[in-house]
C-alpha cells in the first residue's frame, strides 16, 4: 500500500511540475499582452489628447452612443463586421507570437463573456485562419500569421 501511495504522490507532483510549467508560460504571455495593452492605452490617449481641440470646434459627424461611436452600416441596416477582423488583426499584432484562446481575444477587446460573443470572435479566428491572416496554434488555439 506504501508504495501505491508513494507512486500517487509521484504523479501528482509530477502533474504539478506540469501546471506549473504552464502557468509560468501563461504569466509570460499576460505580462507581453498586459505591455501591449498598456502602450495602445498610452497611443489612444495622446491621440484623445491631441484631438481635443478639434472635437471642441468641429461639429460631431456621426452620432455616439454612451460616448462610443456607433458601427457602421450596410444598405440593409446591418452592423458591419469588418469592425471585429480589424480589432482581432489589432490585437495579434500587439501580442506577437503567444497562442492564445478565443476567450482571451474577446476579453482583450472587452466584448461580453457569454458564450454568443466568444462564438463571434471564434468563427472571426476561424474566418481569418482560412484566409491564412491567423494561425492555428493548437485545439482552441490562435496566434498570428507569419509575414
Amino acid at each position: 500500500m506504501v508504495s501505491g501511495a508513494a507512486h500517487s504522490i509521484e504523479i501528482t507532483a509530477e502533474s504539478l511540475q506540469e501546471d506549473l510549467a504552464r502557468l509560468r508560460i501563461q504569466k509570460q504571455a499576460l505580462e507581453r499582452e498586459l505591455a501591449a495593452v498598456v502602450a495602445h492605452l498610452g497611443s489612444v490617449q495622446r491621440t484623445l489628447s491631441a484631438l481635443q481641440p478639434l472635437m471642441r470646434t468641429a461639429p460631431s459627424p456621426e452620432p455616439q452612443t454612451n460616448g462610443v461611436s456607433a458601427e457602421p452600416s450596410d444598405s440593409d441596416g446591418q452592423k458591419s463586421y469588418g469592425r471585429l477582423t480589424e480589432q482581432i488583426m489589432e490585437y495579434f499584432a500587439g501580442i506577437g507570437d503567444t497562442a492564445v484562446r478565443a476567450r482571451d481575444v474577446a476579453a482583450a477587446l472587452g466584448r461580453d463573456t457569454d458564450s454568443g460573443s466568444i462564438n463571434g470572435v471564434r468563427s472571426t479566428l476561424d474566418r481569418l485562419v482560412g484566409a491564412s491572416r491567423v494561425q492555428r496554434a493548437g485545439r482552441g488555439l490562435y496566434r498570428a500569421g507569419r509575414s
